[in-house]
């Protein structure tokens, strides 16, 4: 086990060339409004963002005083318990990042600044895993900041599982490589504790002929933000961003995902899932995916199902898809948010199956499509119970 303290504040330096394979940010100063994602200024520097107001683009679905004192500063105050299983030939241990990460917020910016070390984990050049790696990330009461790097390089095949517990207010960066011909399936778990709050900003490079399936699977937390982005470093790459999302009572669940289609002959789909249910469960999907005038031959696709269990929840979604080129594959995108079916419970109920245990069929088999993407039967079976376990506590359908 490797446990580190994050309780450090090191020196902030702004970045301003992107590295090889990104394309290079514009320079219109931080904070400055923008009708693009694509064309959102980014800096290192968290003195370069203003303290967000909640007014802000990217901001205005957070309900920013439930951060538990994240956008306060770098100096940290919690333990954060890490540890990694990997198999043999996988290089682990603490390093500088890869490079691809450019904040486009305070937030993610202060993460940068407030984790001294990456954790990275480097799956060497043609190496094909058997078995997946699996880091454990417990945190506890307090304030802390971490930075994670998988690095899948050129032809090699690996799954990461990253799973989260604990309490406690965390803000941390991911950065994943998918070299040239390589193959990465990553797959992060979020099962805090209610009182946990958690920010997480993932900048992905997926290299030529290259494949990453990303997948997301957020059940616990007070408030849980994830932001994965995603760049194409040249042709023939694929990326599956996967979600899904169970919000209960006094939840907020927030998923803002960008993919960025600047090299040729690329394939992208979005697919997200959520059900919310009680009081106060609030869910927030953004989906922004950018086509740029190379991107000839682009084919994307994103989808966001939101199912609504109980009275009193809430779910958003805005999908947003721009193209800068006539030469596209494909490009579109869907978004619905609906009640519980009580005629798919009737079904169930008709035949005999008590009401509980039908609601619950009705809800597996719309989490059916995300969890066929956990390729681990012991993680999937592991999934299926929580997910029972947490549908036992609502009130039942709307």
């Amino acid at each position: 086990m490797t446990v580190t303290d994050q309780r450090t504040t090191p020196p902030a330096t702004a970045l301003t060339l992107a590295p090889a394979g990104l394309p290079r940010a514009p320079q219109g100063g931080p904070g400055a409004p923008v009708s693009s994602r694509a064309r959102r200024p980014t800096s290192t520097d968290p003195r370069d963002f203003p303290v967000p107001s909640g007014r802000e683009e990217e901001w205005r679905f957070t309900p920013l005083a439930r951060l538990g004192g994240l956008l306060e500063g770098p100096a940290a105050s919690a333990l954060v318990a890490v540890e990694v299983a990997a198999p043999a030939g996988v290089e682990v241990g603490d390093g500088p990042g890869l490079g691809l990460l450019r904040p486009a917020d305070r937030l993610a910016a202060l993460a940068l600044a407030g984790a001294e070390k990456a954790l990275v984990i480097r799956v060497p050049r043609g190496s094909v895993l058997a078995e997946p790696v699996v880091v454990s990330i417990r945190t506890a009461p307090g304030v802390a900041y971490g930075h994670l790097v998988i690095d899948v390089q050129d032809a090699a095949s690996a799954t990461v599982v990253v799973d989260h517990t604990g309490s406690g207010a965390r803000a941390a960066l991911v950065e994943l490589r998918v070299g040239d011909g390589a193959e990465l399936r990553f797959i992060e778990v979020f099962e805090q504790e209610r009182d946990a709050t958690v920010v997480e900003a993932h900048e992905a490079l997926v290299g030529r002929d290259a494949r990453l399936r990303h997948v997301v699977v957020t059940l616990g937390g007070d408030l849980v933000r994830v932001t994965p982005t995603v760049h194409f470093a040249g042709p023939g790459g694929e990326a599956h961003l996967v979600g899904l999302f169970l919000t209960s009572a006094g939840q907020h669940h927030e998923h803002q995902l960008f993919v960025d289609h600047q090299a040729p002959q690329c394939r992208s789909r979005v697919t997200y899932k959520g059900a919310l249910q009680g009081a106060g469960a609030h869910s927030v999907w953004v989906g922004d995916v950018h086509i740029g005038p190379e991107a000839n031959g682009t084919d994307t696709y994103e989808t966001n199902r939101n199912l609504v269990l109980t009275d009193g929840a809430r779910a958003d979604s805005v999908p947003n898809l721009e193209i800068e080129t006539g030469d596209v594959t494909g490009a579109g995108h869907a978004s619905a948010t609906g009640r519980f079916d009580d005629e798919q419970l009737f079904y169930c109920m008709a035949r005999g199956i008590p009401a509980d245990e039908a609601r619950r069929l009705v809800v597996r088999g719309f989490f059916a499509e995300v969890l066929a993407e956990v390729a681990e039967p012991t993680l999937r079976e592991r999934l299926l119970v929580e997910l029972d376990a947490r549908l036992e506590h609502s009130g039942g359908p709307a």
